[in-house]
């Protein structure tokens, strides 16, 4: 299947390491130029030298925090001139850290909402004008499948992923008739560091095992695994595509089934 994507051009946040790393080979693979960023210059740097060695794809990269506003319009002008267009966005940040309520403070709830919906924002404010101008666009949201059913020990991520789910929403009924989707995609339990990190915080906090936490998941899930992140990575590339042209305003898990509900 020919994606469409060859001449196109991708701004993929947090792409260094993780999910956002293999969105972006992936969407390199398919023929698009990428443009990444994340917080840390060595990381990233290894990874766009990465991603062009296996592609051949030309990749620009620039390390800044996310939820800096300024930043993001900063590089975001940058990848135009660059590249002379924007067709794609996926946003994505690292997911804020695990917590009970009664345990989280004010300066955590501000944090999580910088990180998680004011940085979908701040690249929503500078691209959507710039895919209007060309009639063309797909802005797509990395969440959690937190936002169709909460998570054990992720307060934060299930609570303020579901404001970046409706805003996801509200500019997909704004911006579909210039020929903009934009669409969520919520993965389920995936192979990175961040579970990693979220099994140890669960583990430390229960006396379980790590790998006891993980076959917990495992049977909760009906695929019977957790996913990979290239497997993911393949839904936000086809969503990205020319050949997903009607599906706007969906919030799509990748989760091998976790997510009971019916929508």
């Amino acid at each position: 299947m020919d994606l469409g994507l060859t001449g196109r051009v991708a701004i993929v946040a947090a792409a260094s390491k993780g999910l956002g790393r293999s969105v972006a080979e992936e969407l390199a693979r398919e023929g698009a130029s990428v443009a990444i960023c994340a917080r840390t210059p060595a990381t990233l740097l290894e990874t766009a030298a990465h991603i062009h060695n296996s592609t051949g794809r030309d990749v620009f990269h620039q390390a800044f925090d996310v939820a800096d506003s300024a930043t993001v319009a900063a590089f975001v002008a940058a990848v135009e001139a660059r590249f002379g267009r924007i067709d794609i966005c996926v946003t994505n940040s690292g997911g804020p850290p695990s917590n009970l309520f009664k345990n989280t403070q004010p300066e955590d709830w501000r944090a999580a909402v910088d990180q998680l919906l004011m940085s979908t924002v701040n690249f929503a404010r500078e691209v959507l004008p710039r895919m209007q101008e060309n009639k063309w666009g797909r802005l797509i949201t990395i969440t959690s499948s937190a936002v169709k059913q909460p998570v054990e020990g992720l307060l934060l991520s299930n609570s303020i992923r579901a404001a970046v789910t409706g805003l996801a929403r509200t500019l997909a009924n704004e911006y579909g008739a210039d020929g903009i989707t934009v669409n969520n995609v919520c993965p389920g339990f995936t192979r990175t560091a961040r579970l990693d990190n979220l099994a140890a915080a669960i583990s430390k906090r229960t006396g379980a095992k790590p790998q006891e936490v993980f076959a917990g998941w495992e049977r909760e899930i009906p695929a019977g695994r957790v996913g990979t992140p290239e497997e993911f990575a393949a839904v936000v590339t086809f969503l990205a595509s020319e050949r997903a042209s009607y599906i706007n305003g969906t919030s799509i898990a990748v989760d091998g089934g976790l997510v009971r509900g019916l929508l």
